[in-house]
């Protein structure tokens, strides 16, 4: 079965008027060909379907201050945290000396109990399309512990399409994290790391073997092409439509890169800017330091996009943690020149450029190789857990957190707010607790020494 290309999916002429009508007009052939400004741009790409029902997520405030005493030599040095669940975006927080250093965390940890926050926003706008071209099968990749393939899994049973998941490695002993999650909703196989090696191989080879003789095989950037250029119309033809049936359209089988590193994952992730610029939250004017864990560096380029886009006066800090800053800045320019070229951000006076970029990025506080714990990382979770009923992982988040107390501390004196984008990956502490076991031992420990003080 070979693969089925963009030529392929322009075929399908029978979209139902919804999906058209949704995204743009009903008279609408894509993007607009008039110029626009960047607002009304922006407004038109992200006229579509989503499958958050609402961009909203929540905004705390966290305030550091100096302990003394017993807490002096805890995990966080001489730093205690302290959690104002309801903040007051007003400009009279900014005045100098007003205020201990404080940064504000988006709470996207909190959009769902199984999806990590970042992986729903990648997905916010792909989903839907992939029902509305009635997707049968999905097929992605990523490590045991993936969070990603957890989140497609559980995504797609919930709209009733099959993920197939190949995980790279053995099979663990104990599925716990996001490796029983991926086990509960999808249909895992587990790959050979020589194998997994070549991803792209693997994964075509994959989904051939789910299309069988009769299915189609598609990309996600092959599906959003066809989408922006769709025409709202109806066949009476036998066509292939928006909800054509399984028994005279056999399986249609997609295809999602590991970390869902396309295109499309960027609009979620654009959306998420906008509602956070409204004037009553973050607003427009202010200048922004936003913070955000990267491992693919997607969700870090979106941000950065929108921002860029929306005109607002904000930089994008992405804490590398996954690969070297040359590779993320190819990866940067990949996305910046197929949004500007898919979605008609190619004007001259345009401010996306590739060359320039528009994330800031820089290696975490202590730097190590990806995915590996230091000792004293879990008591910092536990004390910042404690101490603000916010939990964050030692691999992916804290290392944004950490970040976020940094630059507080530096823009206190009336520079930037510091905003620190919570994207979730919490499950992946079961899996930590298996590969380092002292490390868990230690949170028992502490307890316990902490018991026995108090009787």
């Amino acid at each position: 079965m070979k693969l089925q290309g963009l030529s392929s999916i322009r075929t399908i002429k029978a979209m139902k008027t919804g999906l058209c009508s949704a995204q743009f007009s009903s008279h609408s052939q894509g993007l607009p060909k008039v110029k626009l400004s960047d607002e009304e741009l922006m407004s038109k790409v992200l006229n579509r379907r989503w499958m958050l029902h609402i961009p909203d997520t929540e905004i705390h405030q966290i305030k550091l201050s100096l302990s003394q005493g017993r807490n002096r030599d805890g995990p966080s040095g001489n730093l205690s945290f302290l959690n104002n669940t309801k903040p007051y975006f007003g400009d009279d927080l900014m005045e100098k000396g007003s205020e201990d250093p404080f940064f504000y965390v988006v709470r996207d940890d909190l959009l769902h109990p199984l999806v990590n926050g970042n992986k729903a926003r990648k997905l916010d706008a792909l989903l839907p399309l992939l029902v509305d071209y009635s997707v049968t099968d999905v097929v992605t990749c990523g490590g045991c512990q993936s969070a990603h393939a957890a989140a497609v899994a559980v995504s797609c049973a919930e709209r009733g399409l099959k993920s197939h998941l190949l995980l790279r490695g053995e099979q663990p002993e104990i599925l716990t994290g996001y490796n029983l999650i991926s086990t509960i909703y999808g249909d895992i196989t587990y790959v050979p790391r020589s194998i997994y090696a070549h991803r792209m191989n693997m994964l075509k080879s994959h989904a051939d073997l789910v299309a069988s003789n009769t299915g189609h095989i598609l990309c996600c950037n092959d599906i959003l092409e066809s989408s922006l250029s769709a025409q709202s119309s109806t066949s009476s033809s036998g066509h292939i439509d928006a909800h054509g049936n399984t028994e005279n359209h056999p399986r249609k089988v997609v295809i999602i890169n590991e970390g869902a590193g396309d295109v499309v994952a960027l609009l979620g992730v654009i959306r998420l800017v906008q509602y956070l610029c409204q004037s009553h939250l973050l607003g427009k004017e202010r200048q922004i330091k936003l913070v955000v864990d990267a491992g693919t560096g997607t969700t870090a380029i979106g941000l950065g996009i929108g921002a860029q886009c929306l005109g607002l006066p904000w930089e994008v800090t992405a804490v590398m943690l996954a690969d070297t800053i040359d590779a993320y800045r190819q990866q940067e320019q990949k996305l910046i020149s197929d949004f500007r070229t898919r979605f008609g951000f190619h004007l001259t006076d345009h401010c996306l450029n590739e060359v320039d970029g528009v994330v800031h990025w820089v290696a975490r506080c202590h730097q190590r190789k990806f995915g590996n714990v230091l000792e004293g990382e879990t008591e910092t979770c536990q004390q910042i857990a404690q101490q603000t009923g916010i939990l964050v992982d030692p691999v992916y988040t804290l290392a944004a957190w950490e970040m976020a107390t940094q630059l507080s501390r530096k823009e206190m004196e009336g520079g930037a707010r510091v905003v620190m984008l919570h994207t979730g990956g919490t499950l992946g502490l079961f899996g930590l607790a298996q590969r380092y076991k002292s490390y868990f031992r230690k949170l028992k420990e502490g307890l316990s020494s902490v018991k026995v003080a108090l009787h």
